[in-house]
């Protein structure tokens, strides 16, 4: 089966917008520019990439292939689970990490629990879909808002601020998904192909929220803004750009590369990054984040369910 060579390299860029958010890129030097692009355009990374495997999983259409894909997906988490598991074994909400996923491992288990939700969802109307998807969304960002906002003191705080809470595999992973399975079921890739400059448009708009949210609405500068309203808008657009680019491939590497990328760079950050690091360290972590990511790709041939 060919592959489409313009989703691999969006792949590729997407994963590196994920490493640039986890370095909270620039927010020594320039922290307001660092703060519309980690809270701003690099939030775009994920919710395309669930739009991605939302499309693909379009195909999953009984119990024996979504059984392969779930074993597949947990078998993944579990092995990077156990890799990171010097960092969070020892936290104190280390039951957490097992339920809801250390750090960036949120996104797999994530994805395998809003992927068992699609699947029985998988034949209601497309409005029902699309109407559950925008409502679980906006549940996500009313808590995640609120949280920000920070309006109650001591504990009620901290618990309304725990990422698991509004980022998961219902206010996140469920509608990105939902989204990417019904551009595939509609056939909206062949109806509609954004341009460049729509895709720039909705991007800035992306931008331009996480501007407002830092600007004008005074958010805490600290805090992570994972869910922008205009992400839902401009995630859609930006898969929908990539896909109407025909370029096709019998090779899975870049697809496998930017899964390595995705899942080894936190691990590099720890052993090579501080809390501060110059435009050298940071040029020396790309190159060899690059690298490992390069062998892991190869060590995959070797090592199942590695990728």
């Amino acid at each position: 089966m060919r592959r489409s060579l313009s989703i691999d390299v969006l792949k590729i860029i997407l994963a590196f917008f994920v490493v640039f958010l986890h370095m909270h890129l620039l927010r020594d030097s320039y922290p307001k520019l660092s703060y519309v692009l980690v809270n701003g355009l690099f939030r775009i990374g994920v919710p395309v990439f669930l739009i991605i495997t939302g499309y693909y999983f379009y195909h999953i259409d009984t119990a024996g292939k979504l059984k392969k894909w779930l074993v597949r997906l947990f078998l993944l988490y579990a092995l990077w689970s156990v890799i990171y598991i010097p960092f969070w074994k020892d936290d104190d909400s280390w039951i957490l990490n097992v339920i809801f996923g250390y750090h960036h491992l949120w996104y797999l288990i994530g994805t395998f629990f809003a992927g068992i939700i699609l699947f029985f969802l998988r034949k209601k109307s497309t409005v029902t879909l699309a109407a559950m998807s925008l409502i679980l969304f906006c549940c996500g960002y009313g808590i995640q808002l609120l949280g920000n906002l920070h309006p109650f003191p001591g504990k009620a705080d901290s618990t309304l601020n725990a990422y698991p809470l509004y980022r998961n595999f219902l206010f996140v992973c469920f509608p990105f998904l939902s989204i990417g399975f019904l551009i595939k079921k509609l056939n909206t890739e062949v109806k509609l192909k954004p341009s460049l400059f729509q895709v720039l448009l909705v991007t800035g708009l992306v931008i331009f929220e996480a501007f407002c949210n830092y600007q004008f609405i005074g958010l805490n500068k600290k805090d992570s803004i994972d869910l922008l309203f205009s992400l839902m808008i401009a995630c859609p657009l930006v898969f929908l750009y990539g896909k109407s680019k025909v370029l096709l491939s019998d090779s899975k590497i870049l697809a496998n590369l930017s899964t390595a990328i995705y899942l080894v760079h936190p691990l590099l950050m720890k052993l090579m990054l501080g809390r501060h690091f110059s435009a050298y360290e940071t040029a020396v972590f790309i190159v060899v984040l690059l690298i490992v990511s390069i062998l892991l790709v190869y060590a995959n041939r070797k090592i199942k369910y590695l990728l």
